[in-house]
C-alpha cells in the first residue's frame, strides 16, 4: 500500500543558447514504501526553429523526416514506424558509440500541426518494453511522457518540448541529447 504525503518541487530556469530555454522541474514523492522517495525531473525546453511549422510538424511524424534528426549528435536513427492515430504506436532506434537503443510508445493526444503526447519506453526491437539499458542509471518509470506543442511565428516555429518522469541521475545527459537532437532537426531538414 503506498500513501503519498505530499511532493516538493523546485524550479529552475536556465538560457543554454540561442533560442533554447530549459525549465527543470524536480519532484519528490514521498510515500511510505519500503524504498527511499524517488527523484524524477521534468524536463521543458522551449526552441525557436527557423523552420515552417509543416517542417518541424513532419519532423516528428513522418518516419524518413524523423530518421534524419533523432538522437544526439553521435548518433544515427536507422529505422522508424509511426502509426499516428491516437492510440496509434510508434517505435525507432538510436545507433551510435557501438550500442543501439530502441524506443516506442502510444499516442495519447494528436492535433494536427499543433501538439502531440506520447508515452515513452524502453523497448526492444519488435517494439515490447523492456528495463533501460543498464548504463541508464536510475529508477525509470515503464512510460514517461512527452508532450510536443507547436506555433508558427512567420517561417519559424516555436516548439514547447516536455519530458516527464526523466530520474535525476539522467537529468543532465538527457537534457543535452534533446538539445543535440534538436539542433539536427534544424540543421537536416532546412530546405
Amino acid at each position: 500500500m503506498v500513501v503519498t504525503f505530499g511532493l516538493l518541487l523546485a524550479l529552475t530556469l536556465s538560457y543554454i543558447e540561442t533560442d533554447i530555454y530549459v525549465l527543470t522541474i524536480n519532484s519528490v514523492n514521498m510515500e511510505t514504501t519500503e524504498k527511499s522517495p524517488v527523484l524524477q525531473k521534468t524536463i521543458e525546453i522551449e526552441k525557436t526553429f527557423h523552420l515552417p511549422l509543416a517542417t518541424v510538424w513532419l519532423a516528428w511524424t513522418d518516419p524518413e523526416a524523423f530518421k534524419k534528426w533523432w538522437g544526439p549528435k553521435t548518433f544515427i536513427c536507422t529505422f522508424c514506424r509511426i502509426d499516428l492515430r491516437e492510440g496509434g504506436k510508434y517505435l525507432n532506434n538510436m545507433k551510435g558509440n557501438g550500442q543501439e537503443m530502441f524506443g516506442t510508445g502510444v499516442y495519447r493526444e494528436i492535433l494536427p500541426q499543433k501538439k502531440l503526447v506520447m508515452t515513452d519506453s524502453f523497448s526492444d526491437s519488435e517494439g515490447n518494453i523492456i528495463p533501460p539499458p543498464k548504463e541508464m542509471t536510475g529508477e525509470w518509470a515503464k512510460e514517461l511522457i512527452i508532450t510536443v506543442e507547436l506555433s508558427a511565428d512567420g517561417n519559424k516555429t516555436l516548439m514547447k518540448f516536455t519530458h516527464e518522469g526523466i530520474p535525476v541521475e539522467q537529468h543532465d545527459d538527457c537534457v543535452i541529447g534533446w538539445q543535440q537532437s534538436f539542433n539536427k532537426l534544424e540543421q537536416n531538414l532546412k530546405t
